[in-house]
């Protein structure tokens, strides 16, 4: 079925999913993407040059890491809308600034003058009408207990050995960061309302809501 002429899905919509690990932002990525006709795009976390020197030396690294993952991010974004949209997008450019470059900077790993030079990039590169903001960010929502569930149930050995409390703080951080996010229309989905792999009807409830939100916006622009 033929979902996203169904739903009137614009052919260019460019969609990014949002939410903290464990809550299936690469299977919604994938699926939206089949449903849709649409491309993905995935963070490239393997051709990050900063990241083992990071996991080393917090203070050290954190400025570069977040610079590195800004430009990338950047490139990208600019990248699908000079493609003609038609994306699903894994993880958006406004996490890097709302929840960790935040995150080093108010637990010390990054000094008030980088962190200031960070947000200054940001917002002369993000944070204006000539940035191609998203149509629609989707956050994906749980409970912690929930999240804490699936991180333990796909047993990545990195995350089997951080400690639930770093959990709880990016569960907090992005519930913080959602409530105040103001740059493209939002759809919050709960991670316990459908389930895309023993469901192949979620997709199509998904959709449909996609749809409703993006015609709501549609019709408040005019």
């Amino acid at each position: 079925m033929d979902l996203r002429n169904k739903y009137g899905i614009p052919h260019d919509a460019v969609i990014t999913i949002a939410g903290t690990v464990g809550v299936g932002k690469s299977t919604m990525t994938k699926e939206l993407a089949k449903a849709l006709g649409f491309k993905t795009s995935f963070e490239k976390v393997e051709t990050n040059p900063y990241l083992d020197s990071f996991y080393q030396d917090f203070k050290r690294w954190s400025f570069h890491l977040q610079i590195y993952f800004l430009a990338e991010r950047f490139k990208e974004q600019k990248r699908i809308f000079e493609y003609g949209g038609g994306f699903i997008q894994d993880r958006s450019i406004y996490e890097d600034t709302g929840i960790f470059a935040r995150m080093h900077y108010e637990k010390g790993n990054m000094s008030q003058v980088d962190y200031e030079t960070y947000k200054g990039l940001f917002d002369a590169m993000v944070m204006t009408p000539y940035f191609p903001h998203p149509d629609l960010l989707i956050y994906l929502e749980g409970s912690l207990d929930e999240v804490l569930r699936r991180i333990k149930e796909r047993g990545r050995p990195m995350e089997q050995q951080t400690p639930v409390s770093y959990w709880e703080e990016m569960h907090q951080r992005y519930e913080n960061w959602i409530n105040t996010f103001n740059s493209c229309p939002v759809l919050r989905l709960d991670i316990n309302e459908y389930d895309l792999f023993e469901n192949e009807s979620s997709v199509e409830r998904i959709v449909e809501r996609i749809s409703t939100v993006l015609k709501q916006t549609k019709m408040l622009k005019k």
